[in-house]
């Protein structure tokens, strides 16, 4: 079982460096693969670390949150036969010595996914459903033990999570229990249970892949980032206006410019409201507006190309400072690109605390100072 975490430990890491912000679509086909790590879980062999197989699988999405998946898969497992047990074969007792036993696992599964939160980068999800499976043991010669392949019916469920890479592409993690016959080992007569109790055979599996999105339909409205804005609908110009008031001092307004359908070019384009709590990089909620308004007026314009600069206030070294608003300028670029703005427009810059626009001296100040700024390249 430590083995199986670290394994997972190791899915959590890759998926947390390529992640970026996902867009999901109403309903959708999409293709898997990848390689696909079996072991058993309850079984009268005792398991061993040798083990490998590899998967395809095709799933179609019908909502955000309900897909439907056929998968199959090649598995190939390994046990070892405890010396001293003793195995039924047709009745007669057969005694055992310290022996490996490998099973070829040719399977096919029909499952149900429910996924909680499809809109993020990172999408958890739960499955169950069941499949059959063509089994083949090899016993070692050395043991008087008939081996015969088999068909038989399986059941598995598990969870998962697919971690976003592109628009079209995502990573593909996942852990099943599976649970079948006890023939799958080539043992006629078992006396273990499942974790369900039932007299069978379960393994566990780790899969790892990809998923490509090779059809996809609307994209999805509960998605919007910012639930009081929906695509097509106008934008609220007053709670702008009143997020400006609300945050903003007085003597700073008149310094700054409200995004407007067509930006200035002669200055850059301070994206009023897009404002960050002190060393954070994750969006604030009045930021949202704002930002749906900077995508239309992107779409709108698509000759426009522009440099989104990160800003932060005084307080931390020139060093930090200059990661950290260059993180939170990647954070408004993965916002913009996740709405449709395409990537090669957008090149992002970290500034630090270089060019304040209001006074450091003061909490308000320092607020506004961690910023988002355009500045128009073209």
């Amino acid at each position: 079982m430590k083995r199986i975490l670290s394994f997972l430990g190791v899915f959590l890491l890759i998926g947390t460096f390529f992640t970026t912000n996902a867009q999901v679509p109403t309903d959708s086909w999409s293709f898997g693969f990848g390689f696909s790590y079996p072991r058993y879980y309850s079984s009268n062999l005792r398991p061993l670390e040798e083990n490998y197989g590899a998967y395809l699988s095709i799933e179609r999405d019908f909502t955000e949150h309900t897909a439907l998946r056929l998968k199959g898969y090649y598995q190939s497992l390994k046990g070892r036969i405890g010396g001293g047990q003793y195995f039924y074969n047709d009745g007669i007792v057969v005694p055992s010595s310290a022996e490996e036993v490998t099973t070829t696992v040719i399977a096919g599964d029909f499952d149900f996914m429910y996924y909680f939160v499809p809109c993020e980068s990172v999408s958890p999800y739960i499955f169950f459903g069941g499949g059959v499976a063509y089994t083949d043991p090899s016993w070692p010669s050395s043991i008087n033990h008939t081996t015969e392949s088999s068909v038989n019916f399986k059941w598995n469920y598990g969870i998962g999570a697919n971690w976003t890479l592109g628009e079209d592409w995502k990573l593909a993690t996942e852990v099943a229990f599976n649970q079948v016959s006890s023939k799958i080992e080539g043992i006629v007569n078992n006396n273990r249970q499942g974790p369900s109790g039932s007299n069978s055979t379960a393994y566990v599996a780790i899969d790892l892949g990809l998923l490509y999105y090779f059809d996809k339909g609307e994209s999805s409205k509960i998605c919007q980032l910012y639930s009081g804005i929906n695509a097509g609908t106008d934008v609220d110009y007053e709670r702008v206006e009143n997020i400006v008031k609300k945050y903003i001092p007085r003597e700073v307004v008149k310094e700054v410019v409200v995004p407007t359908p067509m930006p200035h070019h002669e200055k850059n384009w301070v994206l009023v409201g897009v404002n960050f709590d002190f060393n954070k990089t994750s969006l604030k909620n009045e930021a949202y507006p704002v930002l749906f308004h900077a995508v239309q007026v992107l779409l709108s314009n698509p000759e426009l190309k522009v440099e989104i600069q990160g800003y932060t206030d005084n307080v931390g070294s020139d060093k930090y400072n200059i990661k950290l608003s260059e993180k939170r300028a990647q954070v408004v670029k993965d916002y913009l690109v996740a709405r449709g703005v395409s990537a090669d427009r957008l090149t992002v810059k970290g500034y630090g605390k270089a060019n304040p626009i209001a006074p450091n001296d003061n909490a308000k100040g320092r607020a506004m100072n961690r910023r988002i700024e355009f500045k128009v390249l073209n």
